[in-house]
């Protein structure tokens, strides 16, 4: 899975020029994340590109009109909201804005709004004048293991009239590891995922690799062409990942013979983004991505978005700007599938929570966003050192679907690499409190103290909240799909690869071809995913073997039900077709 840092656009820090004013601390680290280094202060005149967010009026509302539309048992259920009603709960107050405005004007500081809601406002301001506004003392700090540095902050402060409209201050004390671990083409030796070199041959079964045939009779997808052009799948592409159209038409000769090799996907861009056709240009989590959406969802429109770096801060950005980009236009993909990410201790809680909040507006217009859940194991995002468990990041967010891996048939086992946990910044939702419940209870007192669990429902609090020791984190993944040695083609070499990246897409695409003969019935897509899937996990292959060890532990056991490893199990095709009435 390509677990970069992805921080996104920049905001800006404001600070009230009179050392006078009353000021409070917004957000404080106290010693430097692991991984970095100082280098001592940043340069005073280092221009830095500043982004901060406004509280929005409602964002609460906009939760509870995501679950109200998402909720097979509501009677609202598919009617999504439309841009406006979206950005009228995300839209910043006139008081908010023009408080936040004024100041920054009374600091000879002029920002842009930024953001399909206006709760965004960006500058570009030198390092002396961001320490100013800030209260900060901004550092270059140096990632050791890849020596790219960043300017960051390990506090920021501001003034009390004003930290009451901002919801977060980016970059300041934010901070991101900016090197991708991506899947790797298998090597030839064979290994007890059944590894080994492709013959490019139509393999029926998924026992020694996954290809698009396998996983068709694995999950009952049908090859029968989607009909409708108004259904589409949007796939991010971050960190230069260029999608190559020779290399899908090679795959789809290979893998898919029943399909024209001519099909291809459309592109959108932002920040910068390209999509560079060369052999030496391909990305293998590009060129995974794409593959197995066109490849298994059988005509369904797919759109690859690639985002540049030029987004905001000069680093790995470009979560937050995608979420905007999309969000800005009139007719939203029906699917979204991201294979990246980070760790949840990498961001502030209110950033990370500006960012779930964003996915949540997708949701309420009838996209299913859906996240690879990471590689770590309960390492989080990726594999690294830890004495407790860790949590990835979007993968915690309780608006999206996080999609983990299995290997092997009859039966499935999750894979050792599958992140999954229990997230310390938002708190348990409710569509899949009583599935988490019976998970802890049949747990025990394994690994506890590892992870953020107290064993209780939580009562009367609002389906998204920092978490304050009064409830368990909300828990991921949510499903899961094949994610070893899927068979790909890249720099026209074709092998196979792991990683919950190849899990992503593969559930999307089901999504996808369910979606088109929703839409063709007359019905509303199915949008935000979690409430339909929890409350009918049996149209769910559950996976009950395996475990995703780490940090010195054997990990979460996979158990019946749901489990923080696989969620609540693999796609069922038909059973999903029936549970959504078609």
């Amino acid at each position: 899975m390509v677990f970069a840092t992805l921080l996104w656009g920049s905001l800006f820090s404001l600070t009230s020029a009179a050392r006078s004013v009353p000021r409070i601390s917004h957000f404080s680290r106290s010693t430097v994340p692991q991984g970095f280094a100082s280098l001592g202060a940043a340069p005073v005149d280092q221009v830095i590109n500043l982004r901060f967010a406004l509280s929005s009026k409602d964002a609460p509302g906009l939760q509870r009109a995501l679950l109200d539309v998402s909720t097979p048992s509501s009677p609202n259920y598919g009617n999504h909201l439309s841009k406006d009603e979206v950005n009228a709960y995300l839209a910043p107050s006139d008081e908010a804005l023009g408080a936040v405005q004024s100041w920054l004007s009374s600091n000879n500081v002029t920002a842009a709004v930024t953001g399909g809601a206006g709760d965004w406002l960006s500058a570009t301001v030198p390092i002396s004048k961001a320490n100013a506004l800030l209260g900060a003392d901004y550092q270059t700090f140096q990632h050791i293991n890849s020596g790219k540095s960043y300017a960051r902050t390990l506090t920021y402060s501001l003034p009390s009239e004003i930290a009451v409209h901002i919801a977060d201050v980016h970059p300041s004390s934010t901070f991101n590891n900016p090197l991708s671990i991506g899947p790797i083409l298998s090597s030839p030796e064979p290994d007890r995922k059944g590894k080994g070199n492709s013959t490019g041959s139509n393999v029926a079964s998924c026992a020694t690799s996954v290809t698009p045939t396998c996983l068709q009779t694995l999950y009952g997808i049908p090859t029968t062409p989607a009909t409708q052009s108004s259904n589409s799948i949007a796939v991010s592409g971050f960190i230069e990942q260029f999608a190559q159209k020779v290399d899908l038409a090679s795959f789809l000769s290979s893998f898919r013979k029943d399909v024209d090799s001519s099909t291809t996907f459309a592109l959108q861009t932002l920040d910068g983004g390209e999509n560079t056709q060369s052999a030496a240009a391909a990305g293998i989590e590009a060129n995974l991505d794409i593959q197995y959406t066109v490849g298994i969802a059988t005509n369904v429109p797919v759109v690859f978005v690639s985002v540049g770096e030029n987004n905001q801060d000069g680093d790995l950005g470009g979560f937050l700007d995608i979420m905007n980009f999309l969000s800005s236009e009139d007719n939203i993909p029906q699917v979204l599938t991201t294979s990246y990410g980070e760790n949840e201790s990498d961001l502030s809680p209110s950033l990370a929570t500006k960012l779930c909040t964003a996915i949540a507006s997708l949701g309420a217009r009838g996209t299913s966003v859906l996240f690879a859940s990471g590689d770590g194991g309960v390492e989080g995002g990726q594999a690294q050192q830890c004495s407790t468990f860790q949590v990835a990041f979007p993968a915690g967010c309780p608006f999206l679907t996080a999609v983990g891996s299995v290997h092997g048939q009859a039966p499935e086992i999750a894979s050792d690499f599958s992140s999954g946990g229990f997230s310390n910044v938002f708190g348990i939702a409710d569509y899949q409190a009583d599935a988490v419940a019976v998970y802890l209870k049949a747990l025990g007192s394994t690994n506890k103290g590892l992870f953020n669990a107290r064993y209780r429902r939580p009562i009367s609090e609002p389906p998204m909240n920092v978490l304050n020791g009064r409830s368990s984190g909300r828990g991921y993944p949510d499903v899961s799909a094949q994610g070893e040695n899927v068979q790909i083609v890249s720099g026209g070499q074709t092998g196979g690869v792991d990683g919950t990246s190849c899990s992503s897409p593969i559930f999307a695409s089901v999504i996808g071809l369910i979606n088109d003969e929703l839409i063709a019935a007359g019905k509303s897509p199915l949008g935000f995913l979690n409430p339909f899937l929890y409350s009918n996990a049996a149209a769910l292959n559950d996976v009950s073997a395996g475990s995703n060890p780490g940090c010195g532990t054997d990990g979460f056991p996979a158990k019946a039900g749901w489990d923080p490893v696989t969620g609540l199990g693999t796609p069922n095709f038909n059973a999903l077709r029936i549970a959504v009435g078609l």
